[in-house]
Order: structure tokens, then sequence, then C-alpha cells
């Protein structure tokens, strides 16, 4: 299957399984002062994310088209955080622990600090 069609179908289906239970999860809680859809997505995410990297990359041993489908476009789409997550423990599993807790501090440390910025640089335009 082309590499697009793998990241447009899987980013696609990841995207509105995204809406969909995040809305699910904001409709059963009812609640505004807590993010739980977006928890639910990144936990469920993460758990998604490292299922498919065993049964489908080590257990079936399938392709690169199928990673592109699943794990980049449906899991990208769906949540990043969940390849934050895998990124951190490859790290961790090959050895390199103290940059796996830098990758996550840079991660979110900067991610706000870009964040902050967008919102200046949003109120200068």
């Amino acid at each position: 299957m082309n590499k697009w069609l793998c990241l447009i179908l899987g980013g696609s289906a990841g995207t509105v399984c995204r809406y969909l239970l995040a809305g699910w999860v904001f409709h059963r809680t009812g609640s505004t002062a807590f993010p739980y859809g977006t928890l639910a997505v990144n936990l469920i995410g993460c758990f998604l994310i490292s299922f498919l990297t065993v049964v489908l990359e080590v257990k079936l041993m399938l392709g690169p088209a199928v990673r592109l489908l699943f794990m980049v476009g449906f899991c990208g789409a769906f949540t990043t955080f969940s390849a934050l997550i895998l990124e951190f423990y490859n790290l961790i599993r090959d050895g390199h622990t103290l940059r796996a807790f830098g990758y996550a501090l840079a991660s979110f440390v900067l991610g706000f600090w870009f964040f902050r910025a967008g919102l200046w640089l949003g109120d200068r335009v």
C-alpha cells in the first residue's frame, strides 16, 4: 500500500476516534474541571502503541506500511503523547536513562515555553 495512503487512512481514523472518545468521556464525566477526555486518549494511545509494537512488528513481523498505517497514522493522529512515551521507553531500553528523562523534561518544559511563545506572538499579530 502507498505510504501516503497509509498515513491518510490511519490519520483520519485516529482523528475521528480521538474526537469520539474524548467527547464520550466528557459526556460521561460532565466535568470541565479536569481534562478526563484527553487523559483517556493519552492513556489508551500509550497502551495501543505498545500493543501494536509487539503484535504487528515483533510477533507478526509486518512491514513498514503497517507501521505507517497503525502506529504513525492512527496513533499519531489519536495522540502524539503515545509516540513520546514509546521514544522515552526506547531510550531507557537502549540504556540511555538520563537521555530519556532529559527528553521527557525537555518535551514538557520546552513544549510549554513554545506554547507561551505562541500565545505571546498571537497577541501581537
